[in-house]
């Protein structure tokens, strides 16, 4: 643990900076970056001095200086958008461009996010996007046409553009520029790029084997395998969220390591370079089918960097891998600071590294039962200081129910990837088979359920004023354990 402090308190410090240049506000940020590479210059110097305190005080002020430039960079993006003045004007225009995420549809409406390749506007000019990303909002047959697309389908849709407001205010965060009230959608292709071809085919492929499910577990299912839940009825969220096991309906590491050890048996037959590049390609592919929402952002860059790491004969500590991998993503994208999604995953990832093995060396009973409570343990501590502020308590009855519906999330994902697969190849010609497959996958999906369903009926929370009672007064126990176990202390007879 100790060898991870320095990576974690460098994740901080970048945390710091980016703060602070949003504070700032856009701008090119001259002054940070040149206090950047002017302190990596000189941490590295002082650290071959050698002068490691030194080094690592200046590694801290350029970590907080690259924070301060990537935000400043980034808002300036936004704010010197070339369709910043036709987003001014609320000016008529058709928009063609790619879709970065599924459209999100309700009977009446659907929007999505687009990035934005060209626009034309009357009379007859046409000018570049700049691919600056807008939220689309569709109504009537405009969206009944948007729903069925996919992301990375290409799209050209007609409307009228305005600034983000009210709902859309936050997809400032995932770099939208302004929305555009679609009512008509002109034309519309699949993905110019392979990459979201065999993606979308492969994720089509999954979903078309779990067709024989009853609709709402069936999108509880495309909840577990590709962090789809659009179809799944609010209720049932409203289940899973009430019970502690949200998590399990959005994509996470524990699906990279399934995903991997599917892959497994083909990577292990590879030549060392080919296999580290295959499972890149995996993890690259995985990603792109699950839309790299920010758990799954966080998972693989993770995973990479494990990858990397044993290639190169230098394993690394899961704290050390998940500092690495959350530095690599704010430098590239430091709007994620401000994405719930990512802060709760790697929230719950730190706990689960640095929380569960302490519990699972101090709790009492057989390995499984210590080492599945002491990850739930770490997990929920490591995401209390997140949901306490953002959704006012945490649950208290998580805990058993993660006990109990984790171990069947395993096998569910990794049987639901496979049983997709296979059974959407042989649903056109073996239908039977195609749903004993998916015998398994109700049965387990039902158990989750049902665990979630019960324990929803138990609101029982802890609330923010109750948390710091409870870790007072836990601190005050630990503390007097403490004192009476030192040799020597004796304790009058009361």
């Amino acid at each position: 643990m100790r060898r991870a402090v320095g990576p974690l308190a460098a994740v901080a410090a970048l945390v710091l900076g980016i703060v602070v240049g949003e504070r700032a506000g856009p701008g090119p940020a001259v002054l940070p970056l040149a206090i950047a590479l002017a302190g990596g210059v000189a941490a590295v110097a002082l650290w071959r001095a050698p002068a490691p305190v030194a080094a690592a005080v200046v590694a801290l002020a350029a970590c907080v200086a690259t924070g301060t430039t990537v935000m400043e960079r980034a808002l300036d993006g936004l704010a010197r958008s070339p369709l910043r003045d036709p987003i001014a004007t609320r000016a008529d225009a058709t928009v063609s461009g790619t879709l970065v995420d599924d459209p999100d549809a309700t009977r009446f409406a659907a929007s999505a996010l687009l990035r934005v390749a060209s626009v034309a506007r009357p009379p007859g000019r046409t000018s570049d996007g700049g691919g600056r990303t807008v939220f689309v909002r569709a109504s009537g047959d405009a969206a009944s046409r948007l729903a069925v697309l996919d992301a990375g389908d290409r799209v050209t849709v007609r409307g009228w553009f305005r600034p983000l407001d009210g709902f859309a205010a936050r997809f400032r965060w995932r770099h939208a520029v302004g929305t555009l009230e679609a009512d008509a959608v002109v034309a519309f292709g699949p993905p110019s790029s392979p990459l979201v071809l065999v993606a979308n085919g492969a994720r089509a492929a999954v979903l078309r084997g779990t067709l024989d499910l009853p609709p709402t577990e069936r999108a509880v299912v495309a909840g577990f395998l590709v962090g789809d839940t659009r179809d799944a009825p609010d209720a049932v969220i409203a289940q899973f969220r009430d019970s502690g096991l949200s998590h399990l309906l959005v994509v996470s590491g524990e699906n990279v390591a399934f995903v991997l050890a599917l892959a497994g048996p083909v990577l292990r037959r590879l030549p060392r370079r080919v296999r580290f590049a295959t499972a890149l390609f995996v993890l690259v592919l995985f990603g792109t089918m699950t839309r790299w929402e920010p758990s799954v952002l966080r998972a693989c860059a993770m995973a990479a960097c494990s990858l990397l790491a044993v290639f190169l004969g230098r394993p690394v500590a899961g704290v050390r891998a998940l500092a690495m991998a959350v530095a690599v993503l704010l430098v590239v994208d430091p709007f994620l600071v401000h994405s719930v999604g990512f802060v709760l995953s790697c929230a719950a990832c730190l706990g689960l590294a640095v929380a569960g093995p302490w519990f699972t060396t101090r709790l009492r009973g057989p390995v499984w039962f210590r080492e599945s409570l002491g990850a739930t343990l770490g997990a929920q501590l490591g995401v209390a200081p997140v949901l306490i502020p953002v959704f006012g308590s945490v649950p208290l009855v998580s805990l058993p129910a993660n006990l109990l519906a984790v171990p069947l999330a395993g096998p569910l994902t990794i049987w639901g990837l496979a049983a997709g697969l296979v059974g959407g190849a042989l649903r056109p010609v073996a239908p039977p088979v195609a749903r004993l497959l998916q015998v398994p996958t109700l049965v387990l999906v039902r158990g989750v359920m049902t665990i979630a369903a019960v324990g929803a009926r138990a609101p029982i929370a802890l609330g923010a004023t109750a948390a710091i009672a409870l870790v007072t007064a836990a601190a005050g126990v630990w503390a007097a354990r403490r004192m009476l176990g030192r040799r020597g202390l004796v304790v009058p007879p009361g």
